[in-house]
């Protein structure tokens, strides 16, 4: 079945190009103009993946973003026109997996989107493969995790982070390997991204993120998941 990816942006060349391109690799897509329009897509459909624009009328990206992710981890790639570091990590900070920047190459596009989708497990009969330590669960072939019985919601990257750490207590993965593992060798962004997404994991499973039990720092070296 072909994946389905929702474009969010006003601007029309914009999504006529977006649609063509995508359309051309077998994925189906559907459109929207504005943030209420995309939020409300996004509720009622089912989507794999949504290419979300920064600047949109009614409700900006990062407001249809966070309200998204209270509700679904689908993988969101934020769209902006602004080089300023700030937007780019305010989208991550309110769970996009990704983002590029204005003007783009629609290969590089097709890039990210594919390698999300692969690391999402698109096209993979679910596996039963199930990791355990200490009371944290999580399930390699649905992605759920369940931290003392209690399921936890994670977006694409944050579980794969998890899925690192877990398959590898007490590895110590600096911030450059972390890059290079989860996001991949062609990924353009940089160190801070990586601290964006450590802080959101340990909101979501630490019971106070400031003191970590699960995700440690070793200062000067990188992460990893305590013993």
């Amino acid at each position: 079945m072909a994946k389905r990816i929702l474009l969010v942006d006003d601007e029309p060349l914009i999504v006529k190009g977006l649609k063509f391109a995508l359309e051309s690799d077998g994925y189906e897509t559907d459109s929207a103009e504005d943030g209420e329009i995309a939020l409300a897509k996004i509720k009622s459909g089912d989507f794999d993946l949504i290419l979300l624009d920064v600047m949109l009328p009614k409700m900006s990206g990062i407001e249809v973003c966070q309200a998204v992710r209270e509700v679904s981890d689908v993988p969101i790639i934020m769209l902006t026109a602004k080089g300023e570091d700030m937007d780019k990590i305010l989208g991550l900070e309110y769970g996009a997996d990704d983002y590029m920047t204005k003007p783009f190459n629609i290969l590089e596009v097709k890039a990210r989107i594919k390698n999300i989708l692969r690391r999402a497990g698109a096209g993979r009969e679910p596996a039963k493969l199930v990791i355990s330590v200490r009371d944290i669960t999580i399930n390699i072939g649905t992605r759920n995790v369940d931290i003392a019985g209690n399921h936890v919601n994670l977006t694409v990257k944050e579980f794969d982070l998890l899925n690192l750490f877990m398959s590898n207590v007490g590895k110590v993965y600096s911030r450059d390997a972390l890059l290079e593992t989860i996001w991949g060798a062609d990924y353009i962004g940089d160190f801070r991204t990586v601290d964006v997404h450590i802080r959101r994991l340990r909101e979501k499973i630490e019971a106070d993120p400031a003191n970590p039990q699960y995700i440690m720092t070793k200062w000067g070296v990188g992460y990893y998941f305590a013993e």
